[in-house]
């Protein structure tokens, strides 16, 4: 195992890959991730299935036999997705039993093209939940608007939830409040806490991106200097938001009841600025109770040559808020930055899941005999 690694996980970030496919499964590779890289944990989104699936002739005989009973596409879909976080589930079940049912999770999304339909994603919710039929499971549902009463439900009704394209403060103190609101009916329907789990992905390199690409526009060696800053301090300035609500009274009656905190996961930590450290959005953001889900090669970045130093998220509280307030004086609205990162990320995922569809089109006519 990595000592990096080793030290990232020893200071309480669950070290998580955000990748899956059939090859990775039918290879042992995620085997050897959770033996070799301390992996504990996996996430999943069109965009990686769309990848896979196009890539790959291990998924041809199942599609075979899809197609010669003439299942729809997206029967198929569900089939051929749903069969892959169910393997990986249970190659993570180890994990999930010993870490007491804390980490060894996979997350599988809800049709993205149901982002702003609150009661078609709870159906969806519930058939993902019954189809892939695991403990360990994660129904990612997005924190849309619609999406917020909808992952409120799906908790009430026992249904772990990884809460997914959060970018703004404002959101992330909502999809808290509907985390709890779930948690308090799941109780009032006499329903074991213990047993519900929720984790709230956060988005950080986007932030950047977006961010850096409206100081290049304005160009001032003020704006120049804020390059790079606005992803890194909005996750930390999250994480002061977690530790308010999860040491609130109305957190303790739940924790009492037997409830786990929905932990802050680091998503998008990929880096896409060729000018910044590959492992900049992995060092930037260790703190104990949270989640980093890595694309491999930032895990394998990590691995050769992150520098973990300890908490650099805790101590910078004050300079994550000066920077915020730094980039609205120059002129970069938060508000619209945010707005504009949530609907391209609900879009982007609606196109991947459109491209999903044609490839899967395409295989059921070509393997239909």
């Amino acid at each position: 195992m990595s000592d990096n690694l080793r030290r990232l996980s020893e200071q309480g970030v669950a070290i998580w890959l955000d990748d899956l496919s059939r090859d990775r499964l039918a290879t042992g590779n995620l085997e050897t991730l959770v033996r070799d890289k301390h992996v504990v944990g996996v996430t999943s989104n069109p965009t990686i299935f769309q990848k896979a699936i196009s890539s790959s002739d291990r998924y041809r005989e199942q599609i075979h036999g899809l197609a010669i009973r003439g299942a729809s596409i997206d029967e198929a879909l569900r089939m051929v997705t749903t069969y892959d976080v169910r393997w990986a589930c249970d190659v993570l079940r180890p994990v999930y039993e010993a870490s007491g049912h804390r980490d060894g999770r996979v997350s599988i999304e809800v049709d993205p093209r149901l982002a702003h339909d609150t009661e078609k994603t709870v159906a969806e919710a519930r058939q993902l939940w019954w189809l892939v039929d695991r403990p360990n499971l994660f129904i990612k549902i997005p924190a849309t608007r619609a999406g917020l009463p909808a992952i409120t439900q799906a908790l009430s009704e026992g249904i772990s939830v990884n809460v997914t394209l959060i970018f703004s403060l404002q959101r992330y103190a909502e999809v808290m409040e509907a985390f709890l609101q779930g948690l308090e009916k799941a109780r009032e329907n006499g329903l074991d806490l213990a047993g519900i789990a929720s984790v709230a992905s956060f988005f950080v390199s986007r932030v950047d991106t977006e961010v850096d690409k409206r100081l290049d526009k304005i160009g001032t060696d003020e704006a120049r200097a804020l390059r790079g800053k606005a992803a890194i301090a909005n996750a930390r300035l999250a994480y002061q938001a977690y530790e308010k609500v999860f040491s609130s009274e109305r957190w303790s009656r739940l924790e009492a009841a037997g409830a786990r905190p929905q932990r802050p996961l680091w998503a998008s930590t990929g880096v896409k600025d060729p000018a910044y450290r590959d492992t900049r959005y992995v060092e930037e953001l260790v703190t104990s109770g949270v989640v980093n889900t890595m694309p491999e090669s930032t895990l394998e970045a990590v691995a050769d040559h992150g520098e973990i130093t300890g908490d650099t998220v805790r101590p910078n509280y004050a300079d994550a808020r000066q920077v915020l307030d730094d980039l609205a004086r120059i002129g970069i609205d938060y508000d619209d930055v945010v707005r504009v990162l949530e609907e391209e990320g609900v879009e982007k995922f609606v196109s991947s899941w459109n491209d999903l569809i044609a490839s899967m089109k395409s295989e059921l006519e070509r393997l239909a005999e």
